[in-house]
């Protein structure tokens, strides 16, 4: 992992066009803003994990329904 320390105002620049910038630091919170191309998705990492959880859940539910069908057609 990279550590870097920046100051409210400050940006990081990654790959692809996506810009990180320090807004604003208010005692234990920082406020970042995200500039991305607009094929480049952002989500918070909770949300991401929920995202995940529920891919694999439904892949999970799908392959079930297709070994199902299979059983019933053989």
């Amino acid at each position: 992992m990279l550590i870097l320390t920046r100051k409210a105002g400050e940006s990081l620049i990654l790959d692809g066009g996506i810009e990180i910038k320090v807004t604003e630091i208010c005692g234990d919170q920082v406020k970042i803003g995200i500039s991305a191309p607009p094929d480049v998705k952002v989500y918070r990492e909770e949300l991401y994990a929920t995202i995940r959880e529920n891919q694999s859940a439904s892949r999970s539910t799908s392959d079930e329904v297709k070994d199902l069908l299979r059983r019933m057609q053989g």
